[in-house]
């Protein structure tokens, strides 16, 4: 399917798959090496991400791994702030997406930094989230925490109609691969993908060196990029619009190959 985004009035398309890359402005995320604390370290992140072919850089200060810390608002405030600062400076027109479940936190980086997305790995837990980004007039990323098809499709088309209500223009689906689900059901999700697709909206997909990967594998974080690959390759079959990753030259790779792929079967039809 055709889809584009409103970004700040230019539309960008997302007819052939985007990458997204991911700075992680925290101490303890999930994978110790995605963390970038100091200015030089999130500068050369987000120079790197660029550089590799990234359409927008995923910041986010609040790890949502399991077990992580609490993070007060004003230190999730503080720790944007922080890392949008140098962002913004590095990579001015790059889109921003900010990874934030708090509707305040959202507001800030828009009004202050002029975020482009929002991206809220909660399903719109904070009640005033929906109404925030319809004001905001940002796409969103809205993710399932439901653990199977049937209730990621529930959960989507309701919470859907919610933002169509308020206005809310661009809506991004993430079916939220390691949240509320199993390693067995995050495979099955994996494997029914294409039926998201009757949403009629660009599904993003976030399994970067994720558990269900390593642990499939009985291996760790930093030993499951080629399981990583193997997965974004599935998605991308599968109608993923936009792949959330922490290596973002092997995905722009992957995306080129499989649009190939497809480029090859629409020439030879």
């Amino acid at each position: 399917m055709s889809y584009s985004l409103n970004i700040k009035g230019q539309l960008l398309s997302l007819d052939e798959p985007r990458v997204m890359g991911i700075l992680n402005a925290t101490p303890d995320s999930f994978y110790a090496d995605s963390r970038q604390q100091t200015e030089r370290e999130i500068a050369a992140r987000a120079n790197e991400i660029m550089a590799q072919g990234a359409a927008f850089i995923d910041v986010g200060a609040y790890s949502t791994r399991p077990g992580a810390a609490e993070v007060s608002e004003q230190e999730e405030m503080q720790r944007l702030r922080t890392a949008l600062t140098v962002v913004r400076r590095e990579q001015p027109g790059a889109p921003l997406s900010v990874d934030t479940f708090r509707a305040s936190v959202a507001r800030m980086a828009v009004e202050e930094y002029g975020a482009d997305i929002i991206n809220d790995v909660s399903e719109g837990a904070d009640p005033a989230m929906f109404r925030m980004v319809a004001r905001l007039g940002v796409p969103y990323i809205l993710m399932s925490v439901q653990k199977d098809l049937a209730g990621t499709l529930m959960a989507f088309a309701q919470k859907v109609q919610m933002l169509r209500d308020l206005g809310q223009k661009d809506i991004i689906l993430d079916p939220g691969f390691g949240f509320g689900k199993t390693l067995d059901d995050n495979y099955r999700l994996m494997a029914q993908l294409e039926r998201l697709q009757v949403m009629d909206l660009p599904v993003l997909v976030g399994i970067s060196r994720k558990s269900m990967i390593y642990r499939l594998l009985q291996t760790n974080q930093s030993q499951a990029l080629n399981g990583t690959t193997a997965l974004n390759t599935v998605a991308l079959m599968k109608g993923a619009a936009i792949l959330r990753v922490h290596d973002v030259k092997e995905a722009v790779e992957t995306v080129r190959i499989v649009s190939h792929l497809d480029l090859s079967l629409l020439t030879s039809s």
